[in-house]
Protein backbone atom coordinates (compact mmCIF):
# COMPACT_ATOMS: atom_id res chain seq x y z
CA UNK A 1 0.00 0.00 0.00
CA UNK A 2 1.59 3.30 -1.04
CA UNK A 3 2.46 5.70 1.27
CA UNK A 4 -0.12 8.18 2.58
CA UNK A 5 0.39 12.07 1.10
CA UNK A 6 1.36 14.48 3.63
CA UNK A 7 -2.78 16.29 3.49
CA UNK A 8 -3.88 12.85 3.88
CA UNK A 9 -2.07 11.85 6.92
CA UNK A 10 -3.37 12.55 10.07
CA UNK A 11 0.49 12.19 11.81
CA UNK A 12 3.12 14.85 11.26
CA UNK A 13 6.90 14.63 12.68
CA UNK A 14 8.32 17.26 13.82
CA UNK A 15 11.61 18.48 15.29
CA UNK A 16 11.90 20.45 18.85
CA UNK A 17 15.04 21.25 19.32
CA UNK A 18 18.41 20.84 19.37
CA UNK A 19 18.23 24.83 19.28
CA UNK A 20 15.56 25.49 21.14
CA UNK A 21 14.89 27.10 24.92
CA UNK A 22 13.15 24.83 26.56
CA UNK A 23 14.64 21.68 25.87
CA UNK A 24 17.51 22.35 28.27
CA UNK A 25 20.57 22.37 26.15
CA UNK A 26 21.13 20.99 22.40
CA UNK A 27 18.43 18.01 22.60
CA UNK A 28 16.24 17.25 19.64
CA UNK A 29 12.83 15.60 20.39
CA UNK A 30 11.63 14.21 17.11
CA UNK A 31 7.52 14.14 18.18
CA UNK A 32 5.31 12.35 16.05
CA UNK A 33 1.76 13.96 16.23
CA UNK A 34 -1.62 13.31 15.60
CA UNK A 35 -2.31 17.12 15.03
CA UNK A 36 -1.47 18.12 19.29
CA UNK A 37 -1.31 14.70 20.86
CA UNK A 38 1.88 13.20 21.08
CA UNK A 39 1.61 9.34 19.49
CA UNK A 40 5.79 8.90 20.00
CA UNK A 41 8.96 10.86 20.16
CA UNK A 42 12.40 9.58 19.31
CA UNK A 43 15.39 11.67 22.03
CA UNK A 44 18.78 12.60 19.70
CA UNK A 45 21.51 13.51 21.77
CA UNK A 46 24.87 13.86 21.21
CA UNK A 47 25.24 17.44 20.33
CA UNK A 48 27.81 18.49 23.31
CA UNK A 49 29.86 15.33 23.25
CA UNK A 50 33.51 15.86 24.53
CA UNK A 51 34.08 11.97 25.46
CA UNK A 52 35.23 12.98 28.69
CA UNK A 53 34.77 9.03 30.03
CA UNK A 54 37.90 8.90 27.28
CA UNK A 55 39.59 11.94 28.42
CA UNK A 56 40.09 10.63 31.93
CA UNK A 57 42.26 7.54 30.36
CA UNK A 58 44.60 10.30 28.84
CA UNK A 59 44.92 12.42 32.48
CA UNK A 60 46.07 11.41 35.94
CA UNK A 61 43.74 10.70 38.56
CA UNK A 62 44.57 14.59 39.96
CA UNK A 63 44.60 16.38 36.44
CA UNK A 64 41.00 14.94 35.67
CA UNK A 65 39.33 16.14 38.69
CA UNK A 66 38.40 19.29 36.74
CA UNK A 67 36.65 17.88 33.95
CA UNK A 68 34.13 16.45 36.32
CA UNK A 69 32.74 19.93 37.32
CA UNK A 70 32.03 20.55 32.92
CA UNK A 71 29.23 17.75 33.06
CA UNK A 72 26.66 19.03 35.19
CA UNK A 73 27.53 22.54 35.80
CA UNK A 74 24.56 23.55 37.43
CA UNK A 75 26.25 21.02 39.99
CA UNK A 76 29.36 21.05 39.94
CA UNK A 77 30.28 20.87 42.98
CA UNK A 78 28.03 17.37 43.13
CA UNK A 79 30.37 16.21 40.36
CA UNK A 80 33.25 16.48 41.91
CA UNK A 81 32.24 14.87 45.50
CA UNK A 82 31.09 11.69 43.62
CA UNK A 83 34.35 11.55 41.74
CA UNK A 84 36.78 12.24 45.08
CA UNK A 85 35.07 9.36 46.39
CA UNK A 86 35.20 6.77 43.92
CA UNK A 87 39.46 7.50 44.20
CA UNK A 88 39.08 7.69 47.26
CA UNK A 89 37.74 4.31 47.53
CA UNK A 90 40.31 2.93 45.16
CA UNK A 91 42.93 4.60 47.66
CA UNK A 92 41.42 3.11 50.71
CA UNK A 93 41.41 6.37 52.35
CA UNK A 94 38.88 8.76 54.02
CA UNK A 95 38.28 12.39 53.94
CA UNK A 96 39.19 13.67 57.99
CA UNK A 97 36.09 14.85 59.89
CA UNK A 98 36.41 18.60 58.98
CA UNK A 99 36.86 17.58 55.22
CA UNK A 100 33.56 15.77 55.25
CA UNK A 101 31.68 18.48 56.80
CA UNK A 102 32.55 21.08 54.93
CA UNK A 103 32.01 18.70 52.25
CA UNK A 104 28.23 18.55 53.19
CA UNK A 105 27.80 22.38 53.32
CA UNK A 106 28.71 23.02 49.95
CA UNK A 107 27.44 20.21 47.98
CA UNK A 108 23.65 21.10 49.83
CA UNK A 109 24.39 24.44 48.97
CA UNK A 110 24.78 23.51 45.26
CA UNK A 111 21.91 21.68 45.76
CA UNK A 112 19.64 24.83 46.58
CA UNK A 113 21.24 26.04 43.85
CA UNK A 114 20.73 23.24 41.35
CA UNK A 115 16.77 23.44 42.47
CA UNK A 116 16.79 27.15 42.32
CA UNK A 117 17.82 27.08 38.49
CA UNK A 118 15.21 24.46 37.77
CA UNK A 119 12.50 26.13 39.25
CA UNK A 120 13.29 29.32 37.70
CA UNK A 121 13.67 27.92 34.16
CA UNK A 122 10.69 24.84 34.64
CA UNK A 123 8.50 28.29 35.59
CA UNK A 124 9.62 30.08 32.46
CA UNK A 125 8.94 27.01 30.11
CA UNK A 126 5.42 27.03 31.25
CA UNK A 127 4.89 30.48 31.28
CA UNK A 128 5.79 32.22 34.66
CA UNK A 129 8.36 35.19 34.04
CA UNK A 130 8.71 36.01 37.64
CA UNK A 131 10.37 33.32 39.61
CA UNK A 132 13.13 33.12 37.63
CA UNK A 133 14.35 36.72 38.35
CA UNK A 134 13.56 35.95 41.80
CA UNK A 135 15.51 32.03 41.82
CA UNK A 136 18.83 34.16 40.29
CA UNK A 137 18.21 36.25 42.84
CA UNK A 138 19.07 33.38 45.82
CA UNK A 139 21.19 31.91 43.84
CA UNK A 140 23.55 34.52 43.85
CA UNK A 141 24.33 33.96 47.25
CA UNK A 142 25.45 30.82 47.31
CA UNK A 143 27.69 31.34 44.20
CA UNK A 144 29.07 34.37 46.55
CA UNK A 145 30.17 31.75 49.00
CA UNK A 146 31.33 30.03 46.33
CA UNK A 147 33.50 32.44 44.94
CA UNK A 148 35.05 33.18 48.94
CA UNK A 149 35.45 29.67 49.02
CA UNK A 150 37.64 29.22 45.70
CA UNK A 151 37.24 31.56 43.22
CA UNK A 152 34.93 30.18 40.93
CA UNK A 153 31.26 30.24 40.66
CA UNK A 154 29.70 27.73 38.10
CA UNK A 155 32.28 25.08 37.36
CA UNK A 156 32.98 25.50 41.29
CA UNK A 157 36.26 22.80 41.41
CA UNK A 158 36.17 22.62 45.25
CA UNK A 159 37.44 19.28 46.32
CA UNK A 160 40.80 17.39 46.41
CA UNK A 161 41.44 13.32 45.78
CA UNK A 162 41.90 12.97 49.93
CA UNK A 163 39.67 16.12 50.92
CA UNK A 164 39.79 20.27 50.39
CA UNK A 165 41.33 22.28 48.12
CA UNK A 166 41.56 25.24 50.70
CA UNK A 167 40.75 25.66 54.12
CA UNK A 168 37.61 27.14 55.20
CA UNK A 169 37.44 31.14 54.83
CA UNK A 170 37.19 33.30 57.15
CA UNK A 171 33.35 34.19 57.81
CA UNK A 172 32.18 31.02 55.88
CA UNK A 173 29.95 29.83 59.10
CA UNK A 174 28.39 32.99 59.08
CA UNK A 175 27.36 33.44 55.47
CA UNK A 176 25.59 30.22 55.69
CA UNK A 177 23.70 30.44 58.63
CA UNK A 178 22.97 33.81 57.62
CA UNK A 179 22.10 32.09 54.10
CA UNK A 180 19.76 29.68 55.74
CA UNK A 181 17.67 32.35 57.68
CA UNK A 182 17.52 34.63 54.46
CA UNK A 183 16.22 31.41 52.18
CA UNK A 184 13.53 29.56 53.95
CA UNK A 185 10.84 33.13 54.20
CA UNK A 186 12.13 33.04 49.90
CA UNK A 187 10.69 29.38 49.29
CA UNK A 188 7.63 30.30 51.19
CA UNK A 189 7.57 33.45 48.66
CA UNK A 190 7.92 30.92 45.67
CA UNK A 191 4.93 28.79 47.03
CA UNK A 192 2.54 31.39 47.90
CA UNK A 193 3.21 32.63 43.68
CA UNK A 194 3.15 28.33 42.33
CA UNK A 195 1.55 26.09 44.70
CA UNK A 196 -2.37 26.90 44.52
CA UNK A 197 -1.81 28.81 41.11
CA UNK A 198 -4.76 27.72 39.34
CA UNK A 199 -3.01 28.03 35.76
CA UNK A 200 0.75 26.41 37.33
CA UNK A 201 -1.71 23.82 39.08
CA UNK A 202 -3.82 22.90 35.35
CA UNK A 203 -0.57 22.85 33.86
CA UNK A 204 0.97 20.38 36.08
CA UNK A 205 -1.34 18.28 37.87
CA UNK A 206 -1.67 14.57 35.81
CA UNK A 207 0.82 15.76 33.10
CA UNK A 208 4.26 13.09 32.94
CA UNK A 209 2.75 10.31 35.15
CA UNK A 210 5.67 8.11 36.12
CA UNK A 211 4.99 5.39 38.25
CA UNK A 212 7.03 3.44 40.65
CA UNK A 213 6.92 0.77 38.92
CA UNK A 214 7.77 2.61 36.13
CA UNK A 215 10.62 4.50 37.77
CA UNK A 216 12.25 1.47 38.77
CA UNK A 217 11.85 0.01 35.01
CA UNK A 218 13.62 2.88 33.64
CA UNK A 219 15.99 3.24 36.27
CA UNK A 220 14.93 6.95 37.03
CA UNK A 221 16.59 8.14 40.33
CA UNK A 222 16.11 11.74 42.44
CA UNK A 223 13.20 13.58 42.63
CA UNK A 224 11.10 11.91 40.14
CA UNK A 225 11.65 8.69 42.03
CA UNK A 226 10.69 10.05 44.94
CA UNK A 227 7.21 12.08 43.68
CA UNK A 228 6.55 8.32 42.41
CA UNK A 229 6.16 7.29 46.25
CA UNK A 230 9.61 5.81 46.68
CA UNK A 231 11.68 7.02 49.49
CA UNK A 232 14.86 6.60 48.10
CA UNK A 233 17.86 8.71 48.69
CA UNK A 234 21.60 7.88 48.69
CA UNK A 235 21.98 9.84 51.98
CA UNK A 236 19.88 7.81 53.66
CA UNK A 237 19.86 4.37 52.32
CA UNK A 238 24.15 4.42 51.67
CA UNK A 239 25.29 7.12 53.58
CA UNK A 240 28.64 8.79 52.31
CA UNK A 241 30.36 12.22 53.92
CA UNK A 242 28.66 11.77 57.00
CA UNK A 243 25.30 12.52 56.76
CA UNK A 244 24.15 9.27 58.72
CA UNK A 245 25.05 11.96 61.58
CA UNK A 246 22.41 14.64 60.08
CA UNK A 247 18.62 15.11 60.98
CA UNK A 248 16.42 14.87 58.17
CA UNK A 249 13.65 13.88 55.91
CA UNK A 250 13.47 12.45 52.41
CA UNK A 251 10.46 14.30 51.41
CA UNK A 252 8.12 12.40 49.21
CA UNK A 253 4.63 12.47 47.29
CA UNK A 254 2.78 10.37 45.80
CA UNK A 255 0.85 11.63 42.73
CA UNK A 256 3.94 10.86 40.37
CA UNK A 257 3.44 13.44 37.96
CA UNK A 258 4.45 16.91 37.09
CA UNK A 259 3.13 18.74 39.90
CA UNK A 260 4.17 16.10 42.62
CA UNK A 261 7.96 16.70 41.24
CA UNK A 262 7.56 20.74 41.93
CA UNK A 263 6.62 19.70 45.79
CA UNK A 264 9.27 17.01 46.54
CA UNK A 265 11.60 19.52 45.35
CA UNK A 266 10.39 22.67 47.17
CA UNK A 267 10.31 19.90 50.10
CA UNK A 268 14.00 19.26 49.57
CA UNK A 269 15.36 22.71 49.72
CA UNK A 270 13.41 22.90 52.70
CA UNK A 271 15.51 19.88 54.21
CA UNK A 272 18.92 21.32 53.01
CA UNK A 273 18.91 24.18 54.95
CA UNK A 274 18.24 21.75 58.12
CA UNK A 275 21.04 19.99 56.93
CA UNK A 276 23.12 23.37 56.65
CA UNK A 277 22.19 24.56 60.14
CA UNK A 278 23.47 21.52 61.82
CA UNK A 279 27.09 21.34 59.84
CA UNK A 280 27.74 24.45 60.07
CA UNK A 281 27.34 24.24 63.91
CA UNK A 282 29.60 21.42 63.76
CA UNK A 283 33.04 22.19 61.88
CA UNK A 284 35.45 19.89 63.85
CA UNK A 285 38.77 21.18 63.52
CA UNK A 286 41.58 19.45 62.11
CA UNK A 287 43.33 18.59 58.91
CA UNK A 288 41.24 19.07 55.11
CA UNK A 289 43.67 16.73 53.60
CA UNK A 290 44.34 12.95 54.42
CA UNK A 291 48.07 11.45 53.59
CA UNK A 292 47.11 10.34 49.64
CA UNK A 293 50.66 11.71 48.43
CA UNK A 294 51.63 13.98 45.84
CA UNK A 295 51.41 11.11 43.18
CA UNK A 296 48.49 9.12 43.05
CA UNK A 297 48.78 5.61 42.01
CA UNK A 298 45.93 3.36 43.45
CA UNK A 299 46.51 -0.23 43.68
CA UNK A 300 45.17 -2.28 40.76
CA UNK A 301 41.26 -2.94 41.20
CA UNK A 302 37.71 -1.40 40.41
CA UNK A 303 35.43 0.61 42.80
CA UNK A 304 31.78 2.42 42.00
CA UNK A 305 30.78 4.96 44.19
CA UNK A 306 27.47 6.60 43.92
CA UNK A 307 25.67 9.77 45.62
CA UNK A 308 22.54 11.52 45.27
CA UNK A 309 22.92 14.50 43.28
CA UNK A 310 20.35 17.31 42.51
CA UNK A 311 18.67 15.15 40.05
CA UNK A 312 19.37 11.56 41.25
CA UNK A 313 21.97 8.74 41.54
CA UNK A 314 25.36 9.64 40.30
CA UNK A 315 27.74 7.19 39.91
CA UNK A 316 30.89 6.97 38.78
CA UNK A 317 33.16 3.28 38.22
CA UNK A 318 37.22 3.28 37.47
CA UNK A 319 38.94 0.72 36.78
CA UNK A 320 42.69 0.90 38.26
CA UNK A 321 45.49 -0.71 36.30
CA UNK A 322 48.06 0.25 38.78
CA UNK A 323 48.89 3.46 37.01
CA UNK A 324 48.62 7.09 37.44
CA UNK A 325 46.19 7.08 35.11
CA UNK A 326 42.95 5.23 35.28
CA UNK A 327 42.36 2.70 33.32
CA UNK A 328 38.74 2.82 32.45
CA UNK A 329 36.06 5.19 33.59
CA UNK A 330 32.62 5.58 33.62
CA UNK A 331 30.18 8.07 34.95
CA UNK A 332 26.43 7.44 35.47
CA UNK A 333 24.49 10.61 35.35
CA UNK A 334 21.52 10.69 36.19
CA UNK A 335 20.12 13.37 33.83
CA UNK A 336 20.97 10.75 30.91
CA UNK A 337 19.12 7.80 32.83
CA UNK A 338 16.42 9.76 33.86
CA UNK A 339 15.45 11.22 29.95
CA UNK A 340 14.89 7.36 28.81
CA UNK A 341 11.55 7.80 30.37
CA UNK A 342 10.89 10.61 28.87
CA UNK A 343 9.34 8.76 25.77
CA UNK A 344 6.73 6.99 28.06
CA UNK A 345 5.78 9.79 30.16
CA UNK A 346 4.79 12.52 26.96
CA UNK A 347 2.82 9.86 25.47
CA UNK A 348 -0.76 10.39 25.00
CA UNK A 349 -0.17 14.31 26.30
CA UNK A 350 0.13 17.72 23.79
CA UNK A 351 2.88 19.79 22.84
CA UNK A 352 2.49 21.90 25.54
CA UNK A 353 3.08 18.89 27.84
CA UNK A 354 6.19 18.24 26.53
CA UNK A 355 7.90 21.50 27.29
CA UNK A 356 6.71 20.69 30.85
CA UNK A 357 7.56 17.36 31.29
CA UNK A 358 11.80 17.49 30.12
CA UNK A 359 11.43 20.89 32.54
CA UNK A 360 10.22 18.51 35.42
CA UNK A 361 12.79 15.75 34.58
CA UNK A 362 15.33 18.63 35.34
CA UNK A 363 17.92 17.49 32.74
CA UNK A 364 21.20 18.92 31.93
CA UNK A 365 23.12 18.58 28.64
CA UNK A 366 26.45 18.84 29.22
CA UNK A 367 26.16 15.30 32.10
CA UNK A 368 23.66 13.60 29.39
CA UNK A 369 26.23 14.37 26.64
CA UNK A 370 29.60 14.15 28.85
Amino acid sequence: MPEPTFLDSTELVLNMGPQHPSTHGVLRVILKLDGEKVIGTECVIGYLHRGVEKIAENRTYTMFAPYVDRMDYIAAISNGLGYCLAVEKLLKVEAPPRAQVVRVILTELNRIASHLFWLGTHALDIGAITPLFYTLREREEILKIFEDYCGARLTTHAFRIGGLQYEVHDGLERQVKDFCDYIVPKIDEYEELLTNNRIWVERLKGVGILTADECKQFGVTGPVLRAAGVQWDLRKAQPYSGYEKYDFDVPIAHGADTYDRYVVRMLEMRQCVRILRQAVEGIPEGPILAKVGKVIKPAAGEAYVSIEAPKGELGYFIVSDGSTQPYRLRVRPPSLINLQALDRMVRGGLVADVVAIIGTLDIVLGEVDR
